[in-house]
């Protein structure tokens, strides 16, 4: 991810109804026209054409195309988090389940355009809003599967907070590049194995 080199945080935030409704079709527009002739074709008017929208009233929102992909980045990282960790079974044996269920829900997250996505790691930069939300997302992600596995009777780890930022950090990591960069593995065998490792890991020694 380059470091910033010019303004990228929005110029403004919509009020009112109709104002963030235009907002939304101009980030709309700019997923498609960023997946379909990439960042350095994307330009603002390609995305104000797809919007329909003048040039002049996509510059009331965003000061040029890098604060677009920052606004996208956000709304990605905003629909990460995970939302059926609530509703796992804790009982003894199940942690295989549970390690699956976080592995599939940051795939999940990450499945929808592997354009798009290779796009943000490799040309986005961070806005002032970018960095709260990867702050804000990082502890929240961290506070949710540290609260799973201290209530599992079967994770048996030296340190819990060390543990739970090795797991968070890993699985985030491998499904980003597995998503954005495709590798010559099947999807399925990729979860397994991640599945297995960070199981495997978080059982600890075997006595």
């Amino acid at each position: 991810m380059p470091s910033a080199n010019r303004d990228i945080d929005p110029r403004r935030k919509p009020r009112q109804v109709r104002a963030e409704l235009t907002r939304d079709r101009i980030l709309t527009a700019a997923a498609h026209v960023f997946s379909e002739h990439g960042y350095a074709a994307g330009t603002t008017n390609r995305i104000a054409a797809r919007a329909r929208v003048s040039i002049g009233s996509l510059y009331q929102y965003f000061p040029n195309k890098d604060a677009v992909l920052a606004e996208l980045m956000v709304r990605h990282i905003d629909r990460g988090s995970w939302t059926d960790a609530d509703r796992l079974d804790l009982s003894p044996g199940t942690l295989e389940s549970v390690v699956r269920a976080l592995v599939r829900d940051a795939i999940d997250n990450h499945r929808d355009d592997p354009r798009l996505l290779r796009i943000m790691i490799e040309e986005g930069q961070l806005s002032a809003e970018l960095r709260e939300t990867i702050t804000r997302h990082g502890e929240q992600r961290v506070a949710q599967v540290r609260d799973v596995f201290a209530r599992h009777p079967d994770v048996d780890v030296r340190d819990l907070d060390a543990a739970v930022d090795l797991v968070v950090f890993t699985v985030e990591l491998n499904t980003h590049r597995l998503a954005a960069f495709p590798q010559p593995v099947a999807m399925e065998t990729f979860e397994n194995e991640l599945v297995d490792m960070v199981t495997r890991y978080l059982r600890g020694p075997v006595h």
